[in-house]
């Protein structure tokens, strides 16, 4: 948060910053403990609140606790006027997180098409990371290897999973989800998010102007800040890029950025 907050006072350069404040793991938490910890977070500084849904939940009474959880941390972030997204892997995790009338689903690995159109239904952004994270983890691994999730077995779960991930991108473009562009962790990608604009277009089917879009007045709107940025209008902060190249004829030119404005400030 104090960076958060010296970039937005001018303090020091950088790009305009939400923070979750850190990420809620329901666990066996009462709903009233769980409540607490919205508060708590939103206390701290949070913009977003973040749950974290098991990647895989094995029976109908898991389910039904996990929706439960969520229900209960999205409905008090949602009363305290916060959004409220769900990383989960599992197509009952992503059911449960459109049943609790959540905001965003981050990653959705293993979501099926009943998930997909799930999301699409009820308006739940769905953020999949195809072309950027899971890719950075594997071209760094000297870097992550021997953290926390980061073992040689993960590392070669992730190599697995990466062929998954362009069809799943393809599936839900189908089914009409709201893609807003997203980043995930990825240390050391800081500064490459076009790679998965390019890998929207490239590997999952999507139009350029789509793909840029989701990137600007979608991931906006997906933020909440839709009245202040992500177009080109009157009344709204001039944050700017210009890129060396047609991005509509080579989404790589995304890559080459020749101009950064932000806020009506040329960097």
């Amino acid at each position: 948060m104090p960076l958060r907050d010296a970039i937005a006072d001018g303090l020091v350069p950088g790009p305009r910053l939400l923070t979750s404040a850190g990420q809620i793991l329901p666990g066996d938490r009462s709903r009233e403990e769980l409540r607490s910890l919205v508060r708590e977070h939103q206390a701290r500084g949070a913009d977003v609140i973040k749950a974290i849904a098991p990647n895989v939940i094995p029976s109908n009474l898991a389910r039904r606790m996990v929706e439960v959880q969520l229900q209960t941390i999205c409905g008090e972030a949602r009363a305290l006027g916060l959004r409220a997204i769900v990383h989960t892997q599992d197509r009952h995790g992503v059911l449960a997180a459109v049943g609790a009338g959540c905001t965003q689903v981050e990653h959705g690995t293993f979501a099926d098409d009943e998930a997909l159109r799930a999301m699409a239904a009820a308006g739940v952004y769905f953020d999949p990371h195809i072309g950027l994270s899971l890719q950075n983890y594997l071209e760094h691994r000297e870097r992550f290897l021997g953290a926390p999730g980061y073992t040689e077995q993960d590392l070669a779960a992730m190599e697995r999973t990466i062929p998954l991930l362009a069809p799943l991108f393809r599936w839900a473009l189908g089914a009409g989800a709201r893609m807003p562009l997203g980043s995930d962790a990825v240390a050391g990608a800081h500064g490459q998010n076009a790679r998965e604009i390019a890998a929207r277009v490239e590997s999952g089917g999507q139009r350029p102007m789509d793909a840029i879009v989701s990137a600007t007045s979608l991931a906006a709107e997906s933020l909440g800040l839709s009245d202040t940025i992500g177009a080109l209008a009157p009344g709204y902060a001039a944050d700017v890029i210009a890129v060396a190249g047609d991005p509509l004829q080579d989404i790589r030119a995304l890559q080459r950025v020749a101009f950064v404005m932000k806020g009506g400030q040329v960097y």
